[in-house]
């Protein structure tokens, strides 16, 4: 009998990145949060079938919601039920960190940004940003000053 082989696991705990939210919004503050989830979709997650991208983080009556996240079903775990790829999951968060959320993007127009799934002690962690939209220039100026950092490192090194 063969020692099974273990599979590589991803770099470090991490399950999706929401690259494209530091791209279109200036992040202010982050939070941790849980996510209620069904078994299916854990497994799912096991194996890397999750896509973030042009997702948002909803409130709706004292309640955080995450939308537009798509968990692929496996084909062999999801026999018996019909599985909702893209359904709306609720986030877990404690009543005050909620409360002070909901304050911030009512009264001064934040936007609730979800960045990365990861796992966190065996259960699967959301860090979600309040965030402010960037602007067209804001963008630009971004990408100007990350190419002089990149450029900077390149003359340092050879210099």
């Amino acid at each position: 009998m063969g020692k099974a082989k273990k599979k590589k696991k991803a770099s470090g705990n991490t399950i999706a990145q929401n690259k494209k939210a530091r791209h279109d919004y200036s992040i202010e503050d982050t939070f941790e949060a849980g996510v209620m989830l069904q078994g299916w979709e854990v497994k799912s997650l096991r194996e890397g079938k999750v896509q973030m991208t042009d997702t948002y983080v909803m409130v709706q009556g004292n309640e955080l919601w995450w939308l537009g996240g798509i968990i692929s079903p496996l084909v062999s775990t999801c026999t018996h039920i019909i599985a909702e790829a893209s359904r709306a999951r609720k986030l877990l968060m404690h009543r005050r960190e909620i409360d002070k959320l909901v304050g911030q993007v009512e009264r001064k127009g934040y936007t609730l940004v979800p960045l990365s799934l990861y796992w966190k002690q065996g259960k699967v962690k959301m860090s979600v940003g309040l965030a402010k939209g960037k602007q067209e220039h804001d963008k630009r100026a971004d990408s100007k000053e990350r190419d002089w950092n990149r450029e900077k490192a390149r003359i340092l090194k050879h210099g």
